[in-house]
């Protein structure tokens, strides 16, 4: 198989779908895969590199995505990439299609196959490939948020630890999942008292266990999380609901009540964010003041840590990279039940159910539109 690997162009994105190692495998393999010149170099991996793995530089986009027959990338394609698209090309990247109506009409009009990174399940029902860069978001969440805490940054002008005799901030994470653990992790570190909601009594009983009782837990409702936001210095949205918009549990209303100054980071912005005042923003304009609350909700937070994020990435990316440039499509998701969930776009439908009910569009079972495929084939011999 042509794989081909562009350089991402979302604003201040460095991260690169694979490290030279990922291509000296699928080169192994017995595979083609052209790089755009620079694509890693955000990421530390200068051409030469990719050139010692086996790739072939190419100089500019159009010619990798002209030629490749799967795409790999990190982030989901933006306008100029769009009519690069090509109709049966395989896309494997994140998406997080949900709120975003436009890129999904793109790739159903343009017959894209789309395989999203965060709805890929393994036989645990995890999702391994959203994991690592939820690792990555959820650590950053609390060095980010202890950052616009300054007051030189917009925030309270207070330290997240606090020291003798001051009270360290308080920090509410929204969220007990990959996410929100991580955050946790960071947070208590740097000694700021921790408060993790979350629906799922469960999984607030294996936090207390993890974190020894050095957080504390509420089992989430409108009233619980309206009242721990009020007395909250950093807030972190870490919600996620797998493949769908993310609901929002922090109304606008609500902000009226947290202290000014007080910082929002939410992480689940790329699946449309879990508070009302959210909407996505850049590296390069990362902040906004909603009922004087400092937003900060960068839809690709581990682009800002790309060597870190690359090389997390592709240990969790190559493996279904391999099988499908070894297989093909149809084999590569007839073997891996995990590997179909997150076929998102397929012929020209939508079939991945939640994206279909998030924008009220047509959804189609992938194993129709296969089923229909495999027959048409037959009639042709």
């Amino acid at each position: 198989m042509i794989v081909g690997l562009p350089k991402e162009i979302k604003d201040n994105e460095y991260r690169v779908g694979l490290t030279p190692a990922g291509v000296r495998a699928l080169k192994d393999a017995g595979h083609q895969i052209l790089v755009e010149r620079d694509a890693g170099g955000g990421s530390g991996f200068e051409n030469s590199l990719y050139e010692r793995a086996g790739a072939t530089i190419i100089e500019t986009a159009d010619e990798v995505w002209a030629t490749a027959e799967m795409i790999v990338k990190v982030k989901e394609p933006i306008a100029p990439e769009y009519p690069r698209m090509r109709e049966g090309q395989l896309l494997f990247t994140y998406l997080h299609l949900a709120p975003d109506h436009e890129l999904t009409k793109q790739l159903l009009d343009r017959k894209v196959t789309g395989i999203a990174y965060e709805t890929i399940t393994d036989r645990h029902g995890q999702l391994p490939l959203l994991t690592p860069m939820s690792e990555v978001a959820g650590r950053m969440a609390i060095q980010v948020g202890a950052h616009y805490l300054e007051k030189m940054s917009g925030g309270r002008g207070i330290l997240l630890g606090g020291v003798p005799g001051v009270p360290a901030a308080r920090v509410v994470i929204i969220g007990g999942g990959v996410v929100g653990t991580n955050s946790a992790k960071i947070a208590v570190g740097m000694g700021a008292h921790v408060t993790i909601i979350d629906n799922n009594l469960d999984r607030l009983r294996e936090l207390d266990d993890i974190f020894l009782s050095k957080i504390s837990t509420l089992a989430s409702s409108a009233y619980m999380i309206h009242d721990a936001i009020s007395q909250a210095d950093l807030i972190v949205g870490a919600v996620l609901v797998k493949g769908a918009a993310a609901p929002k549990l922090i109304t606008k209303n609500m902000l009226k009540d947290v202290p000014n100054g007080a910082v929002i980071v939410d992480v689940a912005v790329d699946q449309g964010g879990c508070i009302e005042t959210t909407h996505p923003t850049t590296h390069s304009n990362p902040t906004y003041y909603v009922e004087g609350v400092l937003h900060y909700c960068v839809a690709n937070m581990p682009g800002a840590v790309p060597r870190t994020s690359t090389f997390a990435l592709t240990n969790a990316t190559l493996p279904y990279a391999l099988k499908l440039a070894n297989k093909g499509f149809l084999h590569a998701i007839a073997s891996d039940p995990g590997l179909k969930e997150g076929v998102n776009t397929f012929a020209g439908e939508c079939t991945y159910e939640a994206v279909a009910a998030a924008q009220g569009i047509k959804y189609t079972p992938l194993d129709e539109l296969i089923s229909a495929a495999s027959a048409n084939l037959a009639k042709a011999h």
